[in-house]
């Protein structure tokens, strides 16, 4: 049974941080990579940034680059997402996901497992 928690979410100014977390259980061997997505209100789900497990390499949309950065900490299991100078623009549920088959790009669908989703909201 693969289980993906995340927390992290909450109510942030223009401008502020957040750093969400994914702590993953049931299934880690092997997996090819994890990640983030992210679903604003009326629109459709987009990944956000992920991370290859072979190689470390990540992925990033070009609207959260040198803004976001992704990070794991394989004794915790554990992937983040630090989320700086947040924009409006950012709002929006935010799922950690995990791709069990090999993957030709980064943080494109089908996503194999989802998290329950946290909420980010940034507003004044």
């Amino acid at each position: 049974q693969v289980q993906l928690v995340e927390s992290g979410g909450g109510l942030v100014q223009p401008g502020g941080s957040l750093r969400l977390s994914c702590a993953a259980s049931g299934f880690t061997a092997e997996y090819y990579a994890i990640g983030w997505f992210r679903q604003a209100p009326g629109k459709e789900r987009e990944g956000v940034s992920c991370l290859n497990r072979m190689d470390g390499s990540t992925y990033y949309i070009d609207s959260v680059k040198g803004r976001f950065t992704i990070s794991r900490d394989v004794a915790k299991n554990t992937v983040y997402l630090q989320m700086n100078n947040l924009k409006p623009e950012d709002t929006g549920v935010y799922y950690c996901t995990l791709f069990a088959t090999p993957v030709q790009e980064l943080c494109v669908p089908p996503v194999d497992y989802w998290g329950q989703g946290t909420q980010v909201t940034v507003s004044s």
